[in-house]
């Protein structure tokens, strides 16, 4: 029971006080005179009678009523009934200002004018803590009834009577009350308190302000923001108020709520806290600085919020559907709006129940958003008082709204700390949101977008909190006497009497004694257990698909997990990244925890190395998708396994996980720790129950034990039920228990901090984030206050004095952080002070003992060898390579080559790998395993050998992402390959340093004996150095010994003789060399006379030399072409026009030339001695080949001494040149010149064309092979009347010559007999002279600098050091800029021309720079052009040590082999001459023998120095060394082979790798390429890369792995096996995973011959044996051969490509195997059919009967068989067409079974009976037929018969 009203005042004006216009109240009486003990009078009453203020009026104003409500300093409200009516006030009272009177004339009273009169406010108030509006309003009205009207009724008595009425507070009772003046009112009390009352209040805030509105004004109460309303109406405010706060239950609004705030409080306004304040219009402007309140204007319905709020609303569906429930409550009329025949009547509720509905949305709304709260609540004590925390990060992330502003700032709000306290408790009584939470959260969720099941469902809900406020429905009628109309106006009214104080007290008195005699009402409070309802997880189903598609995820994580405890690692690291993929989300981290807690046994799992690493990263990524707030409570449940999951270091010492996975923000944020202390103490506290109980039931219990157990909260109620029944000790036990159950948590805690918080390395004073660490209190997730832990808390950081300004010491920050921690939850926990004392002395401790142990941790896993890298794998070797470095564990890196990253091709990346990087004597070998797991069982091998190094550059690079920068190196090949590596942390950088010191020293040898080719086999040791001492030893000296030691030089190694090295290229800028070198170069004079006469006898010392001279390739080529056999130029016979000189045969003359010269006959060695001065190097003209059809010959020489040029060719008269030069050099330059163009047999013939255009056009159509002669853009290709000399110089137009034309320029009325091609800057002011014969060239080429500069930029191009940004431009612009392809370009040009010169009969000399770089390349090109010997294996291998090893391309000079070279760097230049072949042979596919492997493995180890064919830079130098000779006579069957060439011919024998298949040359073909960029292919050696075995040329590597393939599918699953193969870019060679057609039966064959237990026969005569019987075939049957057809057709050059661009590779090619050596092909394109068939003939008569064939004559003879074979008749076919006589074995079959060719038939003779031949025939039917391979007897049936079949086939000859 509650006393109605506590007070009762009497407020009036106060004339007293004055100072401001408006005067003031006071109060005039007030009943009771002294305060209640349980209620204080309140303050401040007169300030809120009148909010505007106290003011005169000069009429009077009907009386006004309205609430205020007051908050006293408990927060407890006072409801303050106000009302006010108006009294005249005496006009003798001057100092009081009227409102519109002027002072100045009311002083005066004589005044003859009267004052008006004025009206002063007076006021009954009642202050009551029970809101009962209308009570008040009626028991006032009542009051002022009896004063106005005079009613016969003691004010007093009334007064008392209402001061002493008691009513009950709730249960819903009606109280009939009187208060002695004849008047009845009934009192209805609502049936709930805990819901609140809201009449009508709620359903006018939504008419003033509409939805949105509302809505916005709800988020922003619920938020804590500022809402001020304005109205002119107090009592709208106050029900505005009332509304807000009626809206928000459950929750209760704890900030300044002011419904009606007095004029003189308007300051309150700007005060910082939150507050909801009603303010009457009139302040309207006072309002407009308010920057940060929320203004809703009741009268305008408008809100205005201002620009800096910010108002979080409610998460989205549940923002539209409140919405769309509001409107369908307030609103029911737009449902059917738009309906045809909308229903006749809508039946609108009443406003009072429209209220109600309104409020069950918001019930509703609060229901859902709150829908699983009390499974977060956390009960920490139970006994004495229940303690609860909720988990606030718990809630939000199992409702997935972690994001959510509105829900986030709602559950830090004071209003749902109000919430936890009033409604956390378990057992309590319930009220209707508790039942709404509970239990209709899954209706809602069944309803939702059901508009019809909504509605019935906020009607229901409506209806009760109706029947709450008003049970009844039949409301006794009130009866209270109200004043007659217009009372107020009565002129002539008394003042309200001054009451009398004593009566008033006297009744209350008695009242108050009648209450306390009286038994006490005792509330029957029903308490009960309150219900929880579904769990969250429960409520959040409908993310249903989410879940299905994780499931697959899940069962990956279980996978993998069960994979790294059984040890299975490979399996493990294939699905561990899509295990870091799905740890993403929520259900795989929560399942990732679940699995890893099943290993753990008794608390521990000791792991070895690898797992454990497994299990941190896995614990890792886990936790950084976490946020500090651990939402899901991931980081909660790996906290107990961070310290189960162990490794032993050593004995005695353990690392535990959580040393690894302290990098987490989640470990420094205070509220986790929190929510962890909370949730295990109550879990403790549970058990502490649970323990006890079950021992007090075991038996009867043992029934019902697998009901679900009970939670935490359902304990607790039945313990908190039964705790008024314990006894005291009892009572006092439990909260013992409980407490040091808290008190020992909090130790484990300290404990579990100190693990976290610690680094491994506490050395490094790694401070943890701070962000955490800084400011706990005030995001604290409790909401107990802070103020003990904070003071505490305090008093430690004063402790630590200044020490926080550097914060240097981690374990003070641990220990700070920990006190913290514990202060707090123990305050809130009520742990005993005394406890809480002795944990703070123990935490320093606990801290200092973690510490350490850590230390010692520390120092051991340091020790550690790094876990989880692969075992380093041995590359394999060649017999006779070793290692000089053991494997240095490093990563290779992508570089910009994308397919093996996995790039823009696709497949899985195959880089960066994970391995070792081994230097041997010969290579550079990378070996490892591509990091990416789903390829982790390939290989990846990339080597190259050292000596083709060419770029060493130190770089740093990150080698896995989650590591730091390493040191690296990328290391650039010209085999075109790139390392580029990062060295592991584990390889100490000294050990780089070796490394790189060794790769140099290998790289660079002292000397040519250092390199690979040498020390194969030896130990490595160092290479000889040469004596520094011996500076150039005089050459003079030098040459002397050299012919003296001439024979022991041979087959001996001569190395104490230091080489002569040409100068430098940088040096020979200019033409003249200088002085020193010169005479190096001219020391032919001072030599011993002796050696150089020419004899014709050679001296027997010297035949030795000769001999082994005569073997040398060139010697062989020169017997070939006819250039003089040896016995010739021994014996003169003076007509052959060249004789093979000896004068170089001691390396005399020129040391870069062979030993053996072809000359012309006439010319004296003497004079070659004179001659070779003028020449760069003493390279003179020597003959290299000649045309064997127009007999010119081809010369090659160095370029001209500036001095020489001019003599030769300014006229003779001119004056010489050059004082040292004398005329006779130059004459005799010229006889040398002469003599060559003399042995040309048409040299008479001279007058004939006389133009060379005349003869280009002329030989156009001659046979040969012609390049497009399509015109190109600028120029014609070989247009038929450009002049040659100037389209050589590159130039299009012949302007540019001084002369102006060309005419005169350079033709000559007849065409020059020899051409001398020069370098265009040397022949400068040259002018021809019309008497000689020859002509000279001038043409612009690139020099070795250009060639180096573009080879850079080349490999740069093809094998990127990184990835280029834009890929598709990148790569063709940058290959254009390297002007490599112009280069070849430009070097094919020239080559063609002189082709064609010398297929047009005159002689070439190729004189450009030395001789020995672009002459090389271009007289090498030529040969192989026009001759198609070079073509063949054996040719080119004779080519290139003729061209290039004899006449001394510098290899160890261009190729930077030693020391030496080291300054000079690698020029490609026969790199550049093989890419030349390689543009060849893809445009004439059929003419070379060997295949394009051929080249690539050439180009690959002519700079590998695994061979020492390409070393040195002469054949001087070898035999200098020994090299030339050595194997002669004692050819060891040694592996290591010395010489490319016999490895290359031992290879070929095996296999046929470097064969082309489609090799079917036609005689005598010259080639002519096109050579314009558009028909050049950049060569895929440059591009290409297998990383599957390293480079594919080092054949005994590549060959000697088994393929792992296959095992690696039959180990795996139970999967059907399929013959599929992937072949990836890049990794697999293709050749060897599908060979080509050919060599794949050929391998088969071989595999049979093998199983039959034959010897099996070499491929190459199983190759050339069907090559024969296709050739038999297809003379058969073609009459003309496609070839011929062809021919015949001038289509001759569409064989340049005949569709058969195979695909090279280094195993051979896929193709037809009707492909055959005579006619060209049968299978054009054309023929449609490849490959098996056997020819189109045999295809084309398989369609037609056997009549329709050609048949001139038929019929039966007798065939003799082969010999021993007996006769058979066969049916033979004499087919005139096809000139063919073919047989059958009888009439009707068409398969024929031979052909005998009549070409081929040389006699037909009658033959005699042999044995077994058919007895019954006449002896005369026999007879012969004789042919070039065989002779066939034949038979007829009758003399007639054989008599007509000799004249048919006679005729048939005959006609032929």
């Amino acid at each position: 029971m509650a006393r109605l009203a506590d007070y009762f005042v009497l407020v009036g004006y106060d004339p007293g006080k004055r100072g401001s216009r408006d005067g003031q109240g006071q109060i005039l009486q007030r009943f009771p005179e002294k305060d209640w003990e349980d209620n204080p009078f309140p303050q401040g009453i007169e300030l809120f009678c009148q909010p505007s203020g106290w003011q005169l009026f000069t009429e009077r104003n009907p009386p006004t009523f309205f609430v205020a409500v007051l908050t006293d300093i408990n927060s407890e409200r006072h409801y303050c009934a106000c009302f006010t009516f108006w009294e005249p006030i005496d006009s003798a009272q001057p100092q009081s200002h009227p409102r519109n009177g002027d002072g100045g004339e009311e002083e005066e009273p004589s005044s003859p004018i009267q004052p008006a009169q004025l009206f002063a406010p007076k006021s009954l108030v009642l202050v009551s803590r029970l809101d009962h509006a209308e009570v008040f309003r009626n028991s006032l009205g009542l009051i002022y009834t009896i004063y106005v009207d005079g009613l016969s009724v003691s004010l007093e008595n009334v007064i008392g009577n209402l001061l002493t009425c008691t009513i009950p507070i709730t249960g819903g009772a009606q109280r009939t009350i009187s208060l002695g003046a004849g008047d009845r009112q009934v009192i209805q009390t609502p049936i709930s308190d805990s819901l609140p009352v809201s009449s009508c209040s709620v359903a006018l805030l939504f008419r003033q302000l509409g939805i949105t509105n509302v809505l916005y004004l709800f988020c922003a109460a619920l938020t804590e923001h500022k809402i001020l309303f304005l109205s002119s109406s107090y009592q709208r405010l106050t029900d505005a108020c009332r509304a807000l706060l009626a809206l928000m239950f459950p929750l209760k609004y704890s900030f300044t709520y002011v419904p009606i705030l007095p004029a003189q409080l308007l300051e309150v306004l700007s005060t910082p806290t939150p507050f909801i304040i009603g303010v009457h219009s009139i302040f309207q402007s006072e309002t407009q600085e308010l920057l940060d309140v929320v203004i809703a204007d009741l009268d305008g319905g408008t809100v205005n919020v201002p620009e800096c709020v910010h108002i979080s609303l409610l998460p989205e569906p549940l923002l539209q559907q409140t919405r769309e429930a509001l409107s369908m409550v307030l609103d029911p009329e737009l449902e059917v709006a738009d309906l045809a025949f909308p229903p006749s009547t809508i039946s609108v509720s009443s406003l009072k129940m429209q209220d109600k509905e309104i409020r069950a949305v918001f019930l509703r709304l609060f229901a859902q958003l709150l829908q699983g709260y009390r499974w977060c609540l956390h009960i920490i004590r139970i006994h004495p008082e229940p303690v609860i925390r909720f988990h606030k990060a718990a809630f939000l992330g199992q409702r997935g709204l972690t994001e959510d502003d509105f829900l986030t700032k709602v559950l830090e709000g004071m209003a749902f700390a109000g919430f936890v306290t009033e409604r956390g408790a378990p057992y309590r009584s319930i009220d209707l949101f508790d039942e709404l939470v509970a239990y209709e959260v899954k209706r809602m969720r069944a309803e939702e977008g059901n508009k019809q099941k909504i509605l019935r469902h906020i009607k229901e809900l409506a209806e009760k909190l109706y029947k709450n406020e008003n049970p009844y429905p039949a409301v006794t009628m009130h009866k209270v006497q109200k004043p007659t109309e217009g009372c107020h106006l009565r002129l002539h009214q008394k003042p309200f009497p001054r009451l009398d104080e004593g009566t008033v007290q006297w009744i209350i008195d008695q009242a108050t004694a009648k209450l306390q005699t009286a038994p006490p009402a005792v509330k029957a409070e029903k308490k009960c257990m309150v219900p929880s309802g579904p769990p969250i997880a429960a409520i959040m189903e409908r993310n249903g698909n989410a879940l299905a598609n994780s499931a697959r995820r899940l069962e990956v994580v279980r996978n993998c997990i069960s994979y790294v405890f059984e040890n299975k690692m490979l399996e493990a690291k294939k699905l561990f990244p899509a295990v870091l993929r799905a740890m993403k989300g929520r259900a795989a981290r929560h399942c990732l925890t679940q699995e890893l807690n099943l290993h753990v046994q008794q608390n521990r799992a000791v792991l070895d190395h690898q797992q454990f690493d497994f299990i941190i990263r896995m614990m890792n990524c886990c936790l950084q998708d976490c946020t500090a707030m651990d939402e899901h409570g991931i980081a909660a449940a790996l906290l107990p396994l961070v310290t189960a999951f162990c490794r032993k270091l050593s004995p005695g010492i353990t690392q535990f996980a959580y040393s690894c996975v302290q990098e987490h923000v989640v470990w420094t944020n205070i509220q986790f720790w929190e929510a962890m202390f909370y949730c295990d103490v109550q879990n403790h506290i549970r058990a502490l129950y649970l323990d006890n109980s079950e021992e007090n039931h075991t038996d009867e219990e043992s029934p019902e034990e697998p009901q679900e157990a009970k939670s935490a909260l359902e304990i607790a109620s039945e313990q908190l039920r039964l705790w008024p029944t314990m006894s005291r000790e009892k009572q006092q036990e439990l909260i013992q228990k409980e407490e040091s159950t808290v008190f020992s948590q909090a130790i484990h805690y300290a404990n579990r901090m100190s693990y976290l918080l610690l680094p491994l390395d506490t050395s490094k004073n790694r401070l943890l984030r701070s962000s955490g660490l800084g400011d706990m209190e005030s995001v604290s997730n409790s909401f107990v206050t802070n103020s003990i832990a904070g003071s505490v808390a305090e008093s430690y950081d004063t402790e630590s004095g200044f020490e926080d300004a550097e914060s240097s010491d981690v374990a003070n920050y641990v220990v700070r952080f920990i006190n913290r921690f514990v202060d707090k939850v123990c305050t809130e926990s009520g742990v005993t002070n005394e406890h809480l004392k002795g944990l703070h002395v123990m935490i320093p401790d606990i801290v200092q003992m973690h510490i350490e142990t850590l230390d010692a941790v520390h120092r051991e896993s340091k020790r550690l060898p790094p876990i989880q890298k692969p075992k380093l794998l041995r590359p394999n070797l060649l017999v006779g390579e070793e290692c000089v470095m053991e494997g240095l564990r490093v990563y290779l890196m992508p570089d910009g080559r994308e397919e093996a990253a996995g790039g823009s091709i696709g497949g899985p990346p195959l880089l960066p790998a994970e391995g070792a990087i081994f230097l041997t004597t010969y290579r550079i070998i990378f070996k490892g395993t591509p990091t990416d797991p789903l390829v982790g069982e390939q290989v990846v091998i990339r080597s190259f050998p050292i000596a083709s190094l060419t770029k060493e550059k130190k770089i740093n690079v990150q080698a896995q992402v989650d590591q730091f920068i390493q040191e690296g190196l990328q290391l650039r090949s010209c085999t075109f390959q790139l390392l580029k590596i990062a060295f592991d942390e584990e390889v100490a950088s000294d050990s780089a340093e070796i490394f790189r010191k060794h790769l140099h020293k290998l790289r660079y040898p002292q000397h040519v004996r250092g390199t690979f080719a040498f020390t194969v086999g030896q130990s490595p040791k160092q290479a000889m150095q040469p004596k520094a001492k011996e500076k150039n030893p005089s050459l003079r000296t030098l040459s002397k010994n050299l012919v003296k030691n001439a024979k022991k030089t041979i087959g001996r190694q001569y190395v104490t003789r230091k080489k002569y090295t040409p100068p430098m290229w940088e040096q020979r800028g200019s033409q003249h060399f200088p002085e020193d070198n010169e005479d190096e170069i001219s020391v032919s004079e001072e030599m011993d006379r002796s050696t150089l006469t020419p004899t014709t006898t050679m001296k027997p010392s010297d035949k030795m030399t000769i001999n082994h001279l005569v073997e040398r390739a060139c010697c062989r080529d020169y017997q070939r072409l006819g250039l003089g056999t040896l016995s010739s130029s021994l014996t003169r016979s003076k007509s052959e026009p060249f004789r093979i000189s000896t004068v170089n045969r001691m390396y005399a003359i020129c040391r870069s030339y062979p030993g053996l010269l072809i000359v012309p006959q006439s010319i004296q060695d003497n004079t070659i001695q004179r001659i070779s001065r003028c020449y760069r190097q003493n390279r003179f003209p020597v003959v290299c080949w000649r045309n064997s059809r127009t007999k010119a010959v081809l010369l090659r020489s160095g370029g001209l001494h500036g001095k020489g040029v001019v003599g030769l060719f300014k006229s003779q008269n001119a004056p010489t040149a050059g004082p040292s030069q004398a005329d006779s050099t130059s004459l005799e330059q010229e006889k040398y010149l002469q003599a060559v163009i003399n042995s040309m047999p048409h040299y008479a013939d001279a007058s004939g064309r006389n133009t060379l255009s005349g003869f280009t056009s002329a030989h156009m159509s001659s046979s040969g092979k012609w390049g497009s002669i399509r015109a190109s853009g600028r120029m014609s290709s070989y247009g038929l009347n450009v002049e040659i000399g100037s389209r050589l110089a590159g130039k299009e137009l012949l302007g540019t010559h001084h002369n102006g034309t060309a005419e005169t320029g350079f033709l000559r009325p007849h065409r020059a007999s020899l051409y001398i091609i020069g370098d265009k800057s040397q022949l400068k002011g040259v002018k021809p002279d019309p008497l000689q014969h020859w002509e000279v060239v001038p043409i612009e080429v690139f020099d070795v600098r250009q060639v180096k500069a573009s080879f850079k930029k080349l490999m740069k191009a093809c094998v990127p050091g990184c990835p280029s940004t834009d890929p598709s431009i990148a790569y063709l612009r940058s290959l254009e800029e390297s002007e490599w392809l112009s280069q070849i370009h430009k070097i094919l040009q020239i080559s063609v021309l002189v082709v064609e010169l010398l297929d047009t009969g005159s002689s070439v000399l190729v004189s450009l720079e030395d001789g020995w770089d672009i002459t090389t390349q271009v007289v090498s090109l030529v040969q192989l052009l026009s001759d198609p010997y070079y073509r063949t294996l054996e040719g080119f291998r004779l080519l290139v040590e003729k061209e290039w090893l004899s006449f001394g391309h510098r290899f160890s000079h261009r190729g930077a082999q030693t020391l030496a070279g080291q300054s000079s760097g690698f020029a490609p230049i026969f790199l550049q001459f093989l890419d030349c072949v390689h543009q060849i042979h893809l445009q004439f596919p059929m003419e070379f023998e060997f295949s394009q492997y051929y080249l690539k493995f050439l180009s690959y180890h002519y700079i590998s120095n695994r061979f020492r064919t390409f070393l040195l830079d002469s054949d001087y130098e070898r035999i200098e060394l020994g090299l030339l000779y050595e194997e002669k006579g004692e050819r060891k069957s040694q592996q290591v082979y010395k010489s490319i060439w016999d490895y290359i011919d031992r290879l070929n024998k095996k296999a046929p790798i470097f064969f082309n298949y489609m090799y079917a040359p036609e005689d005598g073909e010259v080639l002519r390429p096109y050579s314009n960029i558009s028909n050049l292919k950049v060569w895929d050696y440059y591009t290409e890369e297998t990383l599957s075995e390293g480079p594919s040329y080092d054949w005994e590597l590549a060959q000697g792995q088994p393929e792992p393939v296959e095992d690696a599918d039959r180990q795996d699953t139970g999967a059907p096996q399929t013959k599929r193969k992937i072949i990836w870019p890049c990794y697999d060679n293709r050749s060897r995973v599908e060979p080509d057609a050919i060599s794949k039966l050929l391998e088969e064959l071989h595999n049979l011959e093998m199983e039959l237990g034959q010897i099996p026969e070499r491929w190459k005569d199983t190759w050339d044996k069907v090559k024969a019987s296709q050739r038999t075939e297809a003379r058969q049957e073609g009459s003309r051969t496609p070839s011929s057809l062809l021919m015949s057709s001038g289509l001759s050059h569409h064989r340049r490509s005949l569709g058969v661009y195979l695909q090279e590779s280094g195993v051979g090619s896929t193709l037809n195997l009707s492909l055959d050596s005579d006619t060209s092909s049968t299978s054009t394109p054309s023929s449609g059919k490849p490959g098996g068939r056997r020819s189109t003939s045999t295809l084309y008569s398989q369609f037609h009967t056997s009549e329709s064939e050609n048949r001139s004559y038929e019929g039966s003879l007798y065939k003799k068989g082969a010999f021993m074979k007996p006769w058979k008749p066969r049916w033979f076919v004499l087919d005139k067409t096809k000139h063919q006589l073919r047989y059958y074995d009888s009439r009707m079959d068409t398969e024929c079974k031979g052909v005998i060719d009549l070409a081929e038939v040389e006699s037909i003779t009658p033959g005699t009976p042999t044995m077994g031949a058919p007895k019954t025939v006449d002896e005369k039917a026999f007879f012969d037929l004789k042919t070039t391979k065989r002779v066939y007897n034949f038979c007829a049936q009758d003399v007639p018969g054989a008599q007509q079949w000799i004249d048919r086939i006679q005729s048939c000859l005959s006609d032929a």
